[in-house]
């Protein structure tokens, strides 16, 4: 993927380049590090960031906006899959879309059967080899999805986000010495960013 030219015009279209800055937006207020790799990986500056982020919020804000699975298509194009699910009682289709800059993830929408939108975040892609998660030390920021962790550590507790985009788990994992822990994890766009560890599970 090529570098994105700076200042680009308010009116030009929001591409998928766009969009994965806008995941990167939401993402650097836990990870700088890794989100400025990712950026210059992209050839693009932080002003661009900005920017997307930016043109992003007044298209979800507008009056005039496009219903969300409407706007992921117009931004993404076509997705790569639709796959019908069931979650409980209710009935649902996943659409994944490739995500360059995490190839062996896919971002998911799970729409209603209305074109509602239900969940959108990252997940991984189908066939893709997960993290093999077993201690703390596994749970290294942009290592695993929403999911895999609450599988990996069942079971984990859901916690509200701080924000649209943001989830919390609360689950307990053995450290290095096999010590059990409590933990919260914090996810952003699906993908983990943050672990703190909040006590020690007594024998």
């Amino acid at each position: 993927m090529g570098p994105m030219p700076s200042g680009k015009h308010p009116a030009s279209p929001f591409t998928p380049l766009d969009f994965q800055l806008v995941l990167l937006r939401r993402m650097a207020d836990h990870n700088p590090g890794p989100v400025e790799d990712a950026r210059r990986a992209l050839g693009v500056s932080i002003a661009d960031m900005r920017e997307a982020n930016k043109r992003w919020q007044a298209m979800v804000r507008s009056p005039r906006s496009r219903a969300p699975l409407s706007r992921y298509r117009s931004v993404l194009g076509a997705p790569e899959s639709r796959t019908a699910r069931r979650i409980g009682d209710l009935d649902c289709e996943a659409w994944l879309w490739p995500v360059p800059l995490w190839p062996d993830l896919r971002f998911e929408v799970l729409t209603a059967p209305t074109g509602a939108v239900w969940n959108e975040w990252l997940v991984r892609a189908p066939g893709a080899q997960g993290p093999d998660l077993r201690t703390l030390d596994d749970l290294t920021p942009w290592s695993c999805t929403v999911d895999e962790t609450s599988r990996a550590f069942a079971p984990a507790r859901p916690l509200e986000g701080t924000a649209p985009t943001r989830w919390g788990l609360k689950f307990t994992a053995p450290d290095a010495e096999g010590v059990r822990r409590e933990v919260v994890a914090e996810f952003t766009w699906g993908l983990l960013q943050r672990v703190t560890v909040t006590g020690r599970v007594e024998a």
